[in-house]
């Protein structure tokens, strides 16, 4: 193990694409709502348009499926003028059922990481998004047992973090948390002085996207696959 991870006693786990698929999803249903409103703009003009709208609706709707698909549903009735069509209302309603719906599949290693660490760690999961949709796709993938706790925050900001790390007594020194996510997963641990493993999934979402001026001089480690972290940390 590396000296910078001696202290480590907690690990914490993101969820969406760090355990289990996720973003994939989203980017293919942004495609069927592109095609469903085809008649009013282009692909790329909907997609560019949708993205505000989530972005105006997140405060309100908060991170998850449900708030994807009332953002469709506004964007849809006002790129239409409100002229859009029931069934094609009901279309985008089935969009977000067949994402809830989805299988969960986990990503390569997570299962034989888990089991491993959890020999010698105490480990959580710290995820957003919506509770019942969350707690679906977590009783889905048979992970559940590997976890002291479980945490659905509404956001993953520093504020957030330092209040579970306190509730939980938990020292910003003695914890990890490995996440595919540089916003949320990576950069809020490390100015809260904890330590973090960063996982890149091969699409991320516009809103996590980070600049390099924000990730310059941040102390974090990157690697290719959650294996890899059973060899640093063993």
């Amino acid at each position: 193990m590396s000296n910078e991870y001696t202290d480590i006693k907690v690990i914490g786990f993101d969820a969406d694409d760090t355990l289990w698929i996720n973003e994939t999803y989203f980017r293919e249903a942004e495609l069927e709502f592109a095609k469903l409103m085809a008649n009013y703009e282009t692909a790329n003009k909907i997609d560019q348009e949708l993205f505000k709208m989530e972005m105006k609706n997140l405060s309100l709707y908060g991170y998850g499926v449900k708030g994807f698909v009332l953002s469709m549903v506004e964007m849809a009735l006002e790129i239409s003028n409100n002229d859009v069509s029931n069934s094609t209302i009901n279309a985008i309603l089935n969009i977000g059922k067949n994402m809830l719906n989805k299988p969960v599949e986990l990503l390569d290693g997570v299962e034989e990481t888990l089991k491993t660490l959890s020999n010698n760690y105490r480990l959580i999961l710290v995820t957003k998004g919506d509770l019942l949709d969350q707690e679906r796709k977590l009783d889905k993938s048979g992970l559940t047992d590997y976890f002291h706790h479980i945490e659905v925050l509404s956001d993953k900001q520093e504020a957030n973090y330092s209040k579970l790390l306190n509730h939980l007594d938990i020292r910003p020194s003695e914890f990890l948390m490995i996440g595919n996510s540089l916003k949320s997963d990576i950069l809020p641990l490390v100015n809260i002085k904890a330590k973090a493993i960063h996982i890149p999934f091969h699409t991320t979402w516009l809103h996590e996207q980070v600049s390099d001026n924000e990730t310059k001089n941040k102390s974090y480690k990157t690697v290719h696959s959650l294996l890899d972290v059973i060899q640093i940390m063993n």
